[in-house]
């Protein structure tokens, strides 16, 4: 396969972005089979599911920055916006990934890709710590966006234009109305170019509530 999807032909995707993400997608599925990177059943749609799934965050935005990936797993949408920064040859993805079996992945599609980006095999709360900045945060399946808030806190602290970029499906506006309970942010709801019921939702200004 030399060509993306089409749902990825408005990007402006690099022969060697392209071929890097081939390659991440081939080693994907064969560590798949052996343990659990994502639902068995979403396997025979990596491409869509997943790839153009998680290449839609790096589209909102684009260039060099860094990012905390939170959760990885199985490197979405995490080494995918590493190899989108690849072919900028600047910015870097810091991955949290506290599933040994999992990182170790994470660290072998890092080479086998180029991505930019690290493997901190550690707990999310304790990711602050050792990674002292960030531009953006990502997320995709992996907690309520109250909780992904309060993990994302001391990051924007320490950075007043930090923004949140996460993956949720249909059930998103409970999460919302339950976040205002606690938060003040800015929202912008960004349609999923792969799921109808599906939304990336784009975080800025995340304070506590008085």
């Amino acid at each position: 396969m030399n060509t993306l999807p089409r749902e990825l032909h408005g990007m402006n995707v690099s022969r060697e972005t392209v071929d890097r993400l081939n390659a991440f997608v081939a080693l994907f599925q064969k560590w798949a089979k052996a343990i659990n990177l994502v639902a068995p059943s979403t396997l025979a749609e990596t491409w869509s599911r997943h790839v153009v799934d998680s290449a839609q965050i790096y589209a909102l935005q684009p260039g060099a920055r860094t990012w905390v990936d939170l959760g990885s797993g199985g490197g979405f949408p995490g080494i995918v916006t590493g190899i989108f920064l690849a072919g900028e040859g600047d910015g870097w993805v810091h991955l949290v990934e506290s599933n040994n079996k999992k990182a170790a992945f994470l660290r072998t599609a890092i080479l086998e890709t180029g991505a930019r980006a690290s493997v901190h095999a550690i707990r999310i709360e304790d990711a602050p710590r050792v990674i002292e900045h960030c531009d953006a945060i990502s997320a995709r399946a992996l907690a309520d966006l109250d909780v992904l808030m309060e993990f994302g806190l001391p990051w924007v602290e320490r950075n007043d234009y930090l923004r949140f970029f996460l993956h949720k499906g249909r059930d998103y506006q409970r999460e919302i109305d339950k976040a205002l309970g606690r938060w003040r942010f800015d929202l912008v709801k960004h349609a999923s170019i792969v799921e109808p019921d599906s939304i990336v939702l784009e975080v800025s200004k995340l304070s506590r509530n008085p």
